[in-house]
């Protein structure tokens, strides 16, 4: 049975920071919803409270019942997960002199308790909140404490409850991995079993008994997770998988025939679509992101279905859904950050059972998992690349003639990464988690291109750096090889004169513009 740890959600926008970090222990880990603790699930061996953006004095306050686990398995409440837990055992919390934020140092620290073995006095943690605890509940000793906050972490004496008021998850926290460590391994008792070949083995084996000997549908979308998903198929079920490649028409410039040629280079059957012309009709005069995204929802789903009518015998559709897919699509207030079409249920009438072999990894993971099957690297290391495509880099409404403005840009912008190698040898490309141009076709900016006034779009470059896509900064791109790309793009692209760089981090920016 594989070991998990449960990290309860209370919405704080480090949640999915702390899955990450318990994941790098080699540890299985499920983010769930404050109230959704599965009380009957054997293979918990321990629970994380995340923080919050409330205060626990708060009316709307997300609440659970600590009676569920606590007592039971080894508890670790971070920053209102351990005000929550003094506060509900008779502790006080009351709001801070002055809001605590940012970086501190440890003081007076049990290195004696399990959960600060192996730490240094002085020790820089992150602080990010603005009540305090005053008092701790019966049964609980201070372990660690600050300059400022004399109850940074606590502890029961009589049951495993951990508790700390700083972020160990964040990189400020410069023992953080040591605390997690000492409380997912030390305390929990993890065996550290979780990686790409076991998570390899096992979904094949779950695969084949899932799916028997039924005939399954992919669609392909040329990324990375939808690759994994279909060589993960095929090394379970072999020929009784089909791929449905689909065209929108807003794919990167050759993309539909780059990928076709690489997925059969796979083994792979796969069926490719042309549908750009129904997309771009449909997408006629439509300006709204969010609406765009839903159309070519859609459409996707209606052309997807009338392929797969012709596999008479299939009763399950495959994707490529990876966990910050499902995360941003709707948070824990139950709030859309953006649609997603690899989410959210499948059409009635397609009569089809879902099959989500990666829904609980992170991209940097699947790549990992790609790697041990054995995949090309050009298909691995592919950047992300959004399923409504550049739709959704191209402000404003959507034709033919925009998105052949930005392939063309883009094409150039992702062609000279791929051939710039940096000081250090490694190529720039592979440096960047995510790059791609941003067509501001609502925008026209003035320029003189021989001796003549031009009146034509800008371009945007955008090129980040990340692990997981939930934060994100700005890549610091060399400064020649952005003139060179400026240079060649405003020289080479017809209807662009003007081309701008992006540098602004996630949050509070997301990664792409719409």
């Amino acid at each position: 049975m594989q070991q998990k740890i449960i990290i309860l959600d209370f919405g704080s926008q480090t949640t999915q920071l702390i899955g990450r970090r318990v994941r790098e222990l080699d540890t299985f880990c499920e983010i769930l919803p404050y109230n959704k603790f599965p009380v009957d699930d054997p293979s918990v061996i321990g629970v994380i409270l995340s923080g919050s953006p409330y205060s626990v004095h708060d009316p709307e306050a997300f609440k659970v019942d600590l009676s569920l686990f606590m007592g039971k398995i080894p508890v670790l409440g971070i920053c209102y997960g351990a005000q929550f837990i003094s506060h509900s055992l008779g502790g006080k919390v009351e709001k801070a002199d002055s809001r605590e934020y940012g970086r501190a140092h440890l003081q007076s620290v049990d290195t004696e308790n399990p959960l600060f073995y192996g730490f240094e006095h002085n020790s820089q943690v992150w602080m990010s909140h603005g009540d305090t605890i005053t008092a701790i509940p019966n049964g609980f000793k201070t372990i660690a404490s600050t300059a400022d906050v004399r109850q940074a972490a606590f502890a029961s004496t009589q049951i495993p409850v951990w508790a700390v008021q700083f972020h160990p998850e964040v990189f400020h926290t410069l023992q953080g991995m040591q605390l997690l460590r000492n409380f997912v391994v030390g305390i929990c008792g993890s065996r550290q079993e979780w990686s790409a070949a076991s998570f390899v083995d096992t979904t094949i084996a779950e695969l084949r008994q899932q799916l028997g000997a039924d005939r399954v549908i992919l669609g392909l979308s040329g990324g990375v997770d939808s690759s994994v998903v279909a060589v993960l198929l095929n090394r379970a079920i072999g020929d009784r998988l089909t791929c449905i490649f689909v065209d929108h028409g807003m794919l990167r410039k050759n993309e539909f025939h780059k990928v076709m040629e690489a997925y059969q280079g796979l083994g792979l059957n796969v069926v490719g679509v042309d549908a750009s012309k129904k997309f771009f009709n449909d997408l006629s005069g439509v300006i709204d992101p969010e609406q765009k995204r839903k159309i070519i929802g859609r459409d996707f789903v209606e052309v997807f279905n009338a392929e797969a009518k012709k596999i008479t015998d299939a009763k399950w559709l495959a994707q490529g859904t990876i966990y910050p897919d499902r995360i941003e699509s709707l948070n824990i207030t139950g709030k859309v950050i953006k649609s997603h079409h690899n989410v959210g249920g499948l059409p009635k009438e397609m009569h089809l059972q879902l099959c989500e072999p990666l829904k609980w990894l992170f991209k940097d993971e699947v790549r990992r998992v790609g790697y041990q099957l054995g995949m090309p690297e050009r298909l691995i290391k592919r950047h992300p690349f959004p399923g409504p495509g550049l739709a959704v880099r191209i402000l404003g409404d959507i034709t033919p003639e925009k998105v052949r403005i930005l392939q063309d840009a883009d094409d150039i912008y992702i062609e000279s990464m791929l051939q710039y190698v940096c000081e250090d040898g490694e190529v720039l490309y592979d440096k960047i988690w995510q790059a791609g141009a941003v067509l501001l076709s609502t925008v026209r900016s003035v320029g003189v291109m021989g001796d003549e006034r031009t009146y034509e779009h800008p371009v945007a470059l955008r090129a980040v750096t990340s692990t997981d896509a939930m934060t994100a900064d700005w890549a610091h791109l060399p400064y020649d090889f952005m003139a060179k790309v400026s240079n060649e793009i405003i020289n080479k692209v017809r209807g662009v004169n003007r081309v701008c760089y992006d540098i602004s981090s996630k949050p509070p920016a997301t990664i792409e513009w719409e």
